[in-house]
């Protein structure tokens, strides 16, 4: 999956838009909890995209691709008939934990400034 495909990226910006207005408003199932779409990622032949899901709460996060797992085939045909190509992408869906890990540097920048370990610039 590159990036350097302007046509692979137009259609990834799209389904991300679409599979979160269908999980918002056509997916019924309660176990999905609050979930975020955060990136997708098409191959350059528009036929495989991996979606990238994180939620506010990390243990529900399992639990969430799970439930989006299961409904695989229901969240593609919603695609299919909102996004005309030859071919509905196949989906695979990934947790996305990116935002812990931000997280988790600035809880460790934050320490290592309260030690006095780090300078204002950032650096040691």
């Amino acid at each position: 999956m590159r990036k350097n495909n302007p046509r692979a990226q137009r259609v990834a910006d799209r389904i991300q838009v679409e599979l979160a207005d269908i999980v918002r408003r056509r997916l019924k199932d309660p176990r999905h909890g609050f979930l975020t779409i955060t990136a997708v990622e098409v191959t350059d032949d528009l036929r495989s995209a991996r979606v990238f899901v994180s939620t506010l709460d990390e243990e529900q996060l399992e639990a969430t691709l799970l439930t989006l797992e299961r409904a695989k085939g229901f969240l593609r045909g919603e695609l299919g008939h909102r996004i005309r190509l030859r071919h509905t992408p196949e989906i695979q869906f990934r947790p996305d934990r990116s935002a812990r890990h931000a997280m988790r540097v600035q809880e460790l920048l934050r320490e290592l400034e309260e030690r006095g370990e780090l300078g204002e610039d950032g650096e040691e």
